[in-house]
């Protein structure tokens, strides 16, 4: 019987030991480190890159000379007697048309280096909005925590003096009521902490051999210092004026770059098909030969030959159609470049009043609502072991305080996360507030 229990003791710790070889490593790393990582590896940003590595090759491609063509003439029967056998090649030569071509390619590489400088920025933005959603759910999640810390004291107190016929057995129900609602609401947090924390992870977008699940350095947001590690200015700040930042500011949009860029490329293109209308030019030249035996005067007679041609004579079409579409589409583009930048004001202004308002939220927060909260808490709790008040007021008061307190949290995860829309859309993730880089 031992043997036995010893063995299934050692094939328990087995399989225990190979669950804990699987299992995922869970890494604290901050949000420069998290940046860096993304920008690094994110799999998506790879393939992006890959556009400006595809457009390159275009250039080359663009700027190509056409390849010759090997010719052979061999006359046969009566024909041939008389006629030289020729052996050679033939080259077309292209007019104007390799120049265009490489400046449209050189256009659209531009295009795809800013697209690709554009994904890295967003990327950046939606790793500090994760992060700071992660930190946000954490302190939510450790706040309730202090809460249920709370009601336990509170739970305890009126079991003593329940113990001593100083509180009814109302009051115990009561307080443990308070305290398995709030056990929910923990549950729920904790699934949020997960949630958000794939969605970090997934932002990151790393590959997943690695077997870490990365995980925000910090577990509150309310702390001075956390404006300074998550990029973020202090909310005591001033603000600027939305004049003072729209104009330099979509001045610096990558997409609004782009837009524009792709008038350019337009152009290129209208020139690229107006060229298709110049002839070609086709040399071909060799070696010729008449046989001993095909000649008049009885012996091998050697010779050479060259030719030349016109090709593509626009005569009976002249890419009429597609100079019309080449033309349209420099207008399109005119009118996209127009639309992102009406756009881009737009959302800007969103973005401004959206932080703005986070920010006198959070002001009236942490003046106001936090400070005569924490001590309100503090007094009821202190009067009710001291039998000045009922549990009932305690739990309301303890309830309202846990609103306040969780308020207080979203109002700041909202402070940081449309701090990171409105860098979103001035474009520069070093934005200084106090006008720096205005």
């Amino acid at each position: 019987m031992n043997k036995i229990t010893k063995t299934l003791a050692l094939i328990i710790t087995l399989i225990v030991a190979a669950t804990n070889c699987n299992a995922e490593e869970l890494k604290k790393i901050d949000l420069d480190d998290a940046i860096q990582l993304s920008i690094s590896n994110n799999l998506d940003l790879q393939s992006a890159r890959i556009e400006v590595e595809l457009a390159k090759n275009n250039i080359k491609s663009a700027n190509r000379l056409k390849n010759p063509d090997a010719n052979l003439f061999y006359n046969f029967g009566n024909a041939g007697k008389s006629e030289p056998q020729q052996i050679g090649i033939s080259q077309t030569l292209e007019i104007a048309k390799r120049s265009a071509r490489k400046n449209f390619a050189k256009s659209n590489l531009y295009k795809k280096e800013t697209e690709v400088k554009l994904s890295e920025f967003t990327l950046e933005m939606d790793v500090r909005e994760t992060y700071a959603d992660l930190v946000g759910a954490k302190t939510i999640l450790n706040c309730l925590l202090d809460q249920k810390k709370l009601l336990k004291e509170l739970l305890n107190i009126a079991q003593n003096k329940y113990k001593i016929n100083k509180a009814s057995q109302t009051e115990v129900i009561q307080a443990q009521i308070a305290l398995n609602q709030l056990e929910t609401k923990i549950n729920s947090a904790k699934t949020v902490v997960t949630t958000a924390r794939n969605n970090f992870n997934k932002t990151l977008n790393l590959k997943e051999d690695t077997g870490i699940i990365y995980d925000t350095k910090e577990d509150n947001l309310p702390d001075e210092t956390v404006f300074i590690s998550l990029k973020t200015p202090d909310f005591n700040s001033s603000i600027p004026s939305f004049e003072e930042i729209a104009a330099r500011a979509l001045e610096k949009r990558l997409d609004i770059r782009a837009a524009k860029q792709e008038i350019d490329i337009a152009k290129k293109n209208l020139t690229v098909t107006q060229r298709q209308r110049i002839p070609d030019i086709e040399i071909s030249g060799g070696y010729s030969y008449l046989p001993q035996s095909h000649s008049d005067t009885g012996h091998f007679e050697p010779g050479a030959y060259a030719a030349a041609g016109i090709n593509n004579i626009p005569l009976f079409y002249n890419y009429q159609p597609e100079i019309k579409n080449a033309k349209l589409q420099i207008e399109q583009a005119q009118i996209n470049y127009e639309s992102a930048k009406n756009k881009a004001l737009k959302d800007l202004s969103s973005a401004y009043d959206r932080f703005a308002t986070s920010r006198t939220n959070l002001l009236f927060y942490k003046q106001k609502l936090i400070k005569d909260s924490e001590e309100l808490i503090k007094i009821s709790k202190r009067n009710y072991d001291a039998g000045k008040s009922d549990l009932t007021s305690v739990i309301v008061m303890q309830q309202s305080y846990q609103d306040i307190i969780t308020g207080y949290v979203y109002a700041l995860t909202d402070y940081y996360t449309d701090w990171i829309d409105f860098l979103r859309e001035v474009n520069n993730e070093d934005f200084d507030l106090n006008g720096e880089n205005l």
